[in-house]
């Protein structure tokens, strides 16, 4: 595989054109400095020897990447703050100690805050099927994104789809509306519009933040110490997408005041306070609309695509399928070279790039277990948690020791860990990592089946322990006394394990897809959410008592067997060097003027808009990225 050195920028071309996928070597952006070394665009890039030997760090981010992972905290605060009450607002039924708000009589109630009282086939079907749609209809959106609108512009539709979701979700936990019987359909209704909503904001904010990068090729500095170190594109965009996920989960954490809010207070509060954290959004947008680099919409690859899927096959044969020299057969000039007289609206480093996506694909399609072994299948870890001793806690409250691990876990890994193998030249490579985070959720989820057999063979009820305070007369023990703090074992084991999973698979997704279709690509690891959530569906009937021991041991098996064939296919793709498909020619921002732009904080005046970012080029990427020796 061509490395990072061969890469350049490309005029914006539409899809009919002829056109590479990636940036490709062209002068004047290459060229030999005074020392003969070779640059690009003022930038030394690094020989083979100092690939081997020089140290690699993660430049410096621009400041719109940082206010994008602000943007995407607001969005997650909103989401994670509701989602955490749901499954408990449909499956149990309004407390009979309560006050007819959903929140139990007093703190130490042994009842569950519910509203609905649907049961929890009902409450896996609705939640599952939320979580399939907002998982499912990225695909369509970021195609949309990439073909028609642009990225940004989906994002702001998203945001204002789910503002209208919030507010009818207030109104159906409203407490006359709960009383009344009738909040299920503005609550359905709300939680859908929500899900449609979040479709069009979240595949297309991770690539927004990565194209705001100006790390395009990785190119040797010396650093505030003196010592020669290698800028990495990779490392760049994994230091901030760590920033990124760790404000996801900042604002995940808002699923514990809402969990309490829904105990002691109503639902209406608990869907409240997301509501009003939703409110930063639109002025947080409005803000940084012309300070944005945004990649236009160029017309999707998705055509170009099939094209080369069906030559490949035509040529090669199904049987070919996952071998060497499969996509080479349908490269333009291997069927020129057989005598084909076709025009072709891409070239040879396309089909590159068709292969590292498919490739990408193959490794997504690993991702639905380990979702499911990250929080157990359906509803099934908040039916354990309703049968075991809570002393007051809601039972699902550790759920949010999921966000709170990351948070703590995130910079530990981001400052600690990563730097620490960067200085010893160990290169943990994104299959290395996607792996450890693999086995580290497994190890975790084997604790989901031991907990619920205890909790089956000590609960009053036996292997009726999820609904025994609805079976007992009023005031008679209804819990095991399996304590729920040994719920967090696989919690915490399985949020450590999203840092190198969910992360590593943010970059597989940006890098490993051409230029116009980031956004479908992006969407398409999100789908594999939306085929855990489908299995989800399809087992909800076995979420239910007695089943419960086999319904976490049966993906904690699938998971284990999982990472051992996982590791062997792809174990090979850390020894590939990361290819970011945009180049310096698509740093355009609104707010560039031909007189007075601006790129990276550095202006500069009465020059073309073009040869300015070529002249500050080299100055903004060379600034030292703080990292020490």
């Amino acid at each position: 595989m061509a490395d990072t050195a061969a890469q350049v920028a490309t005029a914006h071309a539409s899809v009919a054109d002829v056109r590479p996928s990636h940036d490709v070597k062209a002068p004047p952006n290459y060229d030999l400095n005074e020392d003969e070394r070779e640059t690009y665009h003022g930038l030394v890039l690094p020989t083979e020897e100092e690939k081997a030997t020089l140290r690699r760090v993660a430049g410096k981010m621009p400041a719109a990447c940082y206010y994008l992972c602000a943007v995407e905290f607001a969005e997650r605060a909103s989401y994670y703050g509701c989602n955490q009450v749901y499954k408990n607002f449909i499956r149990a039924p309004l407390p009979l100690d309560g006050n007819g708000t959903g929140a139990v009589g007093s703190p130490n109630s042994e009842y569950t805050a519910g509203a609905l009282g649907r049961g929890t086939v009902v409450a896996t079907a609705m939640t599952e099927a939320f979580k399939f749609l907002a998982y499912a209809l990225p695909v369509f959106f970021g195609w949309l994104a990439d073909t028609k609108y642009g990225r940004f512009r989906m994002i702001c539709q998203g945001v204002a789809i789910c503002g209208v979701a919030h507010i009818i979700m207030i109104i159906s936990a409203i407490p006359s509306v709960l009383q009344s019987g009738n909040a299920i359909g503005p609550f359905a209704f709300s939680l859908y519009l929500l899900s449609i909503g979040a479709a069009q904001f979240k595949p297309n904010i991770t690539p927004t933040v990565m194209d705001q990068s100006p790390h395009k090729v990785a190119h040797v500095i010396t650093d505030t110490n003196g010592e020669r170190v290698i800028v990495d594109p990779e490392d760049s965009i994994n230091s901030v997408m760590l920033w990124f996920y760790l404000l996801i989960n900042v604002g995940a954490m808002f699923g514990i005041p809402t969990t309490y809010l829904a105990r002691l207070v109503g639902y209406w509060a608990a869907y409240l306070i997301p509501t009003i954290i939703y409110l930063l959004l639109p002025p947080l947008l409005w803000y940084l609309n012309p300070r944005l680099i945004k990649q236009p919409a160029g017309g999707s690859d998705l055509g170009n695509v099939f094209k080369v899927l069906g030559d490949a096959l035509r040529h090669g044969g199904i049987t070919s399928i996952g071998r060497k020299g499969f996509w080479d057969a349908a490269k333009p000039s291997v069927r020129r070279a057989a005598g084909s007289t076709k025009e072709y609206g891409y070239d040879d480093d396309f089909i590159n790039d068709v292969r590292r996506t498919f490739q990408a694909s193959g490794i997504f399609c690993f991702l639905p277990i380990f979702f499911i072994n990250d929080g157990a299948l359906g509803a099934a870890a908040n039916a354990l948690t309703a049968g075991m001793k809570t002393d007051g806690i809601p039972n699902d409250l550790l759920d949010n020791l999921n966000p709170v691990a990351i948070v703590v876990c995130t910079p530990l890994v981001n400052h600690v860990l990563y730097p620490f193998l960067r200085k010893k030249g160990i290169k943990w490579g994104p299959i290395s990592k996607m792996t450890f985070g693999f086995a580290l959720c497994t190890i975790g989820s084997c604790v989901y089946p031991i907990l619920q057999h205890y909790v089956y063979k000590t609960s009053p009820c036996g292997y009726n322990a999820t609904t025994c305070a609805e079976i007992v007369a009023k005031g008679e023990p209804s819990l095991s006394t399996v304590p729920i703090s040994l719920y967090a074992i696989p919690v915490i084991l399985g949020a450590i394990a999203e840092i190198f999973v969910n992360v590593t698979a943010y970059g597989i997704a940006y890098s490993r897809s051409p230029k116009n279709m980031k956004g479908l690509v992006s969407s398409i690891n999100l789908f594999m959410m939306a085929i855990s959530a489908a299995i989800g569906l399809a087992t909800a009937p076995v979420i239910q008592d007695p089943y419960l021991t086999w319904a976490f041991a049966g993906p904690t098996i699938a998971g284990a067997v999982m990472t051992v064939i996982f590791w062997f296919t792809f174990k090979h793709i850390d020894k590939e060097e990361f290819v970011i498909n945009t180049g310096f020619g698509d740093m355009k921002r609104d707010s560039d003027q031909e007189s007075n732009a601006e790129v990276g904080g550095v202006v500069t005046k009465g020059v073309p808009l073009e040869e300015k970012k070529a002249a500050t080029v080299a100055e903004l990427l060379t600034i030292p990225s703080g990292e020490k020796k």
